[in-house]
């Protein structure tokens, strides 16, 4: 079973730092400084909120080496400040869902990657009805992250669908992604992840949540909507 976490700014690289020195202390005595400060959690947000970096990323991306993982956490974070969401933790837990759904690994069934993938929120739904305990919990959390990836990132998409052939709505993703973030993190599972703050955040902001990531997917160069969105939902083009 596979259950996302907030993990980006515990994973950056060795290029990332080294992109954040450049960016932050450029041929400055205080570089040794603010790599040990990177080491502290608190010091390493105020240096990842930095609007310096952020200028920095949209310049750069696809000319300078950083890693996705930087790259989605810095924009996420930047966005959902604008919304009025200020909450790291949920920020780089969703720099992580974007990392994760935009790889191949968006393919994988959350509950074994070894099955076939649940590509429709209908058949998420269904497996709950004989899902255990646990099960229900990764499904949940699997069905938040679902719709809050394909409602913030492809809303075209999801409206032509709608206008073409009776698709669900974004009223009904926000729906079911705020539910089952909700119901998540309920479960006693998201307190062993350290995942129940962050579930209760995306469960009472869903909406805002979703309209930040809205403006985050025009900013996103190398994003390919009938590529990505069309391979999330295979058969649905």
């Amino acid at each position: 079973m596979h259950v996302i976490r907030p993990i980006c700014r515990i994973q950056f690289t060795a290029e990332d730092i080294d992109f954040i020195v450049s960016v932050l202390t450029p041929n400055s005595d205080a570089t040794a400084c603010l790599v040990e400060l990177l080491g502290d959690p608190d010091s390493r947000d105020v240096i990842l909120d930095d609007v310096k970096l952020f200028r920095a990323v949209l310049e750069n991306v696809g000319c300078v080496r950083f890693s996705s993982r930087l790259y989605f956490y810095v924009m996420v974070r930047h966005v959902m400040l604008e919304a009025g969401i200020d909450d790291p933790e949920a920020a780089d837990y969703i720099a992580e869902l974007l990392s994760v759904f935009i790889s191949e690994r968006r393919r994988r069934n959350p509950l074994n990657q070894g099955d076939p993938p649940l590509h429709y929120v209908v058949d998420m739904l269904a497996a709950l009805q004989t899902a255990t305990s646990q099960e229900q919990f990764v499904l949940r959390a699997h069905l938040g992250n679902f719709t809050l990836f394909l409602a913030g990132l492809f809303p075209a998409y999801v409206r032509r669908r709608r206008e073409r052939r009776a698709a669900p709505s974004l009223d009904y993703y926000e729906s079911i992604g705020r539910e089952s973030f909700r119901v998540a993190g309920n479960h006693h599972l998201a307190d062993e992840f350290e995942l129940g703050s962050v579930f209760d955040t995306l469960a009472e902001r869903f909406r805002e949540t979703r309209v930040a990531l809205n403006d985050l997917s025009d900013r996103l160069v190398y994003l390919q909507e009938d590529r990505f969105a069309g391979a999330l939902l295979i058969g649905n083009s």
